[in-house]
């Protein structure tokens, strides 16, 4: 089997067969394909498309290409929920201990911030003292024993997709929608869930922008999970404004705190409640209104967070500060950011304003950047609302006061103001299962 002629066949459109495309991975991964003959399957990939079986052949071979984790010694359905990203995005640190809590098994594997989206990993570790980098066995313990377990992604899982990846960044090949859902979806299954809900964010702050490109997404997401026999669901939701009020590590925990104790924003709180509903349906567990019940109850008497705290301790860390959060300190500099005009707020940059948050310190400008954990973002008013010249937008978090200049300069150009209120979005946008499609 040669190279040259799997990409002569891709690029005049034809489909590729399941022993083409376990050649294709498995040689690329020991080193015997080199990156340009790669790089071209790739580019006749992303002109000519791929069907659902050859997508289901492709992240099925890139799930297996590594390490996968197999969670059969965990009594009880595992259920996955990833996020393809986004801004003030913190709910898994809500939706899993609500999960477990609920009586499912979460033994998640997250990664880290990626651009101007904020990663669960990193949140995690602005805990003091939490492990995200747990031995299996103590992995699968700490499931068993709590319910719920996040660490980071192993090294060697899917190691295909880490490969194929540092290619695409520099060949153009990014936006490729049967090679963003393979890379997804091989993570996803290679940590062995049997039950994975996607949240498919859609805006300005999301890789998708558009609602029908993440539709798109989603379809050929669901379509892969269940070919590959698991059960799969998608939610588009919206990214066009920051979810919450919080953005940067430990204000994201904080946040999450207090929607786990009922006192959370509205759309963060409603958006972690419809997940967890969804997901819990999807394990059939209950209707969706049943499922909804739970959620709410384990919120209302404390299960959920005592989860969370229960997850912490298991994994090292110190839940004192979950418990009384004044202990995770403030950042040496705060600096409020006020509105230049009066107006309605119409419209939010919302990536610009997470590149924000990582100039003051709250991600990384590159992968040696060290992340304080304390920088960050507390928006004080969002698109909707009506602000008087003075008032205050934001308070500033960050070590740095050299900082500021630059980091308010880019977060001003992300509103826009007019003296009519613009119209509410959806918080989220269709739901999308193995057969059908449901646009809200």
């Amino acid at each position: 089997m040669r190279m040259y002629d799997i990409i002569a066949k891709k690029k005049y459109g034809f489909e590729l067969e399941a022993e083409e495309i376990e050649f294709v991975i498995k040689s690329f991964v020991k080193g015997e394909i080199p990156d340009y003959q790669m790089s071209a399957l790739m580019m006749a990939i992303y002109f000519q498309g791929m069907t659902e079986k050859e997508t289901v052949l492709l992240t099925e071979n890139m799930a297996h290409s590594g390490d996968t984790v197999d969670l059969s010694e965990i009594d009880g359905i595992k259920v996955d929920k990833h996020s393809t990203g986004g801004v003030g995005d913190k709910t898994t640190l809500v939706v899993a201990p609500v999960l477990a809590a609920c009586g499912t098994r979460v033994a998640k594997m997250s990664g880290r911030g990626l651009g101007h989206t904020g990663g669960t990993i990193d949140k995690l570790e602005a805990i003091p003292g939490f492990n995200v980098s747990i031995p299996r066995e103590e992995f699968i313990n700490i499931v068993k024993k709590t319910g719920l377990c996040v660490v980071g992604q192993t090294g060697n899982l899917a190691p295909a997709d880490k490969k194929l990846y540092a290619l695409r960044d520099v060949t153009a090949t990014v936006d490729c929608v049967p090679l963003i859902a393979s890379s997804i979806m091989s993570k996803k299954l290679a940590a062995g869930a049997d039950c994975i809900l996607l949240d498919v964010k859609t805006g300005s702050g999301a890789f998708m922008k558009s609602v029908e490109d993440s539709i798109h997404l989603a379809k050929v997401m669901v379509g892969i999970g269940w070919g590959a026999g698991r059960k799969c669901t998608a939610l588009v939701t919206d990214m066009d404004i920051p979810l919450g009020y919080a953005i940067g590590n430990s204000l994201e925990v904080i946040e999450a705190v207090e929607t786990l104790k009922g006192n959370g924003p509205q759309d963060f709180s409603d958006c972690c409640m419809e997940l967890c509903a969804n997901l819990l349906e999807l394990a059939g567990a209950g209707d969706s209104e049943s499922c909804m019940k739970k959620v709410k109850e384990v919120i209302a008497n404390g299960a959920a967070f005592s989860k969370l705290c229960e997850m912490v301790e298991a994994q090292g860390g110190d839940s004192s500060v979950l418990k009384d959060t004044s202990r995770f300190g403030t950042s040496a500099v705060i600096h409020e950011v006020r509105a230049p005009f009066s107006g309605f707020i119409t419209a939010m940059d919302t990536e610009a304003i997470g590149i924000t948050s990582v100039m003051l310190g709250a991600g990384r400008e590159t992968k040696e950047s060290e992340i304080d954990y304390l920088a960050g973002i507390i928006l004080k008013k969002k698109t909707g609302d009506y602000v008087n010249q003075g008032d205050l937008l934001a308070v500033f978090h960050t070590a740095d006061q050299a900082l500021l200049v630059k980091a308010e300069e880019h977060f001003m150009k992300a509103y826009q103001y007019a003296a009519k209120k613009p119209e509410t979005k959806p918080l989220i946008y269709a739901k999308v299962e193995k057969d059908k499609v449901t646009v809200y």
